[in-house]
């Protein structure tokens, strides 16, 4: 049952970090206004970190093994 949890909080999380990693990358190109990150190009990198991230959490969380019964 935690393996089951584990996964997917992996991918819960994880889809969480994309979703904010394409805002701070919206925002970083000035696509995304209202923010004092709106232009700043140093938020495209932040952003791509942190989907690159949350990809890597998505995949872990698919890729976990399930315990045997």
């Amino acid at each position: 049952m935690t393996s089951r949890i584990l996964r997917t909080v992996l991918i819960v999380v994880g889809v969480i970090a994309v979703v904010v990693g394409v805002v701070f990358i919206g925002q970083g190109l000035n696509l995304i206004p209202g923010s004092f990150m709106t232009g700043d190009r140093t938020w495209v990198g932040v952003g791509l970190v942190v989907g690159v991230v949350g990809i890597v959490l998505i995949a872990a969380g698919l890729r976990r093994r399930r315990a045997p019964r």
